[in-house]
This record gives structure tokens, sequence and C-alpha cells, in this order.
């Protein structure tokens, strides 16, 4: 008796279902176990490489954090230094500014330190400072600033409305 095409597909899918004997041969004769057998290997490799992969991944982040940490190093090294130049360089000008107005308009520089326990000034308590020209009995206040910007400008005019109450001098130019 001959089968149809399709009637042996039919037997030939119910025998691999039902024998598991029939099912393995099967398997070995188109190269299954090979296929599996390579898949495991390949598998173990790509295992293998991921972990390299992972190692390596891992060194180069300590090597960030390591370089992170020193640039946040030399950011702070770099801040440190532009705020001492500042201040060196405003301290600069305001020694050779001193020369220039105690020469050419008389009377002496002198720095007022006042604590500002009220917080005239600032709005809360802190130690004020300011240059002051004395000239013929008229006070000058003197603010030297790398930039200047508007609060500035009414910082130093509650600075000198403290020096005049606290020296008692009254200044008709600060109306």
């Amino acid at each position: 008796m001959m089968l149809s095409e399709e009637e042996l597909k039919k037997h030939i899918i119910n025998l691999l279902e039902r024998d598991k004997e029939f099912r393995y041969t099967v398997a070995g004769l188109i190269g299954l176990k090979e296929i599996l057998d390579e898949l495991r290997t390949l598998r173990k490799e790509m295992a293998k490489r991921f972990e390299e992969h992972d190692r390596k991944f891992n060194e180069i982040l300590a090597r960030l954090e390591k370089h992170d940490k020193r640039f946040k190093t030399l950011e702070r090294k770099i801040d440190s230094l532009s705020a001492r130049w500042g201040l060196m360089s405003e301290e600069a000008f305001r020694e050779g500014l001193k020369g220039v107005v105690e020469r050419y308009f008389g009377g002496k520089v002198e720095k007022w330190v006042y604590e500002d326990k009220d917080g005239f000034v600032f709005g809360h308590p802190s130690v004020v400072d300011v240059d002051v020209v004395v000239r013929d009995g008229e006070h000058v206040l003197i603010e030297v600033k790398s930039n200047v910007d508007k609060s500035d400008v009414s910082i130093l005019l509650r600075k000198g409305q403290l020096y005049e109450k606290v020296r008692g001098v009254l200044n008709q130019n600060w109306q």
C-alpha cells in the first residue's frame, strides 16, 4: 500500500510526537545533536566574551571615575587660583588707586571696617568694609570692584548711610 505524500507527512509527524526513539533517530540523521553542541559552545564563548567586555567596561569606568576626581580637584584649584588672582588684582588695583587719589586729590585713603550687627547694609548681620578718603572735612567713600552691577550701587549707598550714622558725619551728596 502506497501512501500519498500528505498521508506520509501526517504519519511521520505522528511518529515524531509518539515515538521517542524515532524522534532521536531523525534528530541524529539531520545533525541536531551537532547543531545543539555548536550552539552550546557558541553560548559559552559568548558568555566569556561578555564577561571580558564587562571586566574591560568596569576598568574603563574606574579610570573615568579617577579622571573625574582629578578634573574636579583641578577645577577646585583653578577656581581657588581665580579667586585669589581676582582678590590679588583687585587689591593691587586698590593700592594703585589709593596712591593716585592721595597724590592728586589730597587726603588719606583708609579702610573703614564695621560690624553691622543690625544687618542694615545686607539685610543680615555682617562685617562691612569700604575705603574712605577724608579731605577738608568731606568724607568720600570708594569701592573698588572688578565689575559692578546695580546691586553694588545700592550696597555702596547703604554703606555710606551706615558710615554717616556710625561716624556722625552728615554728607549732603547721599541725597
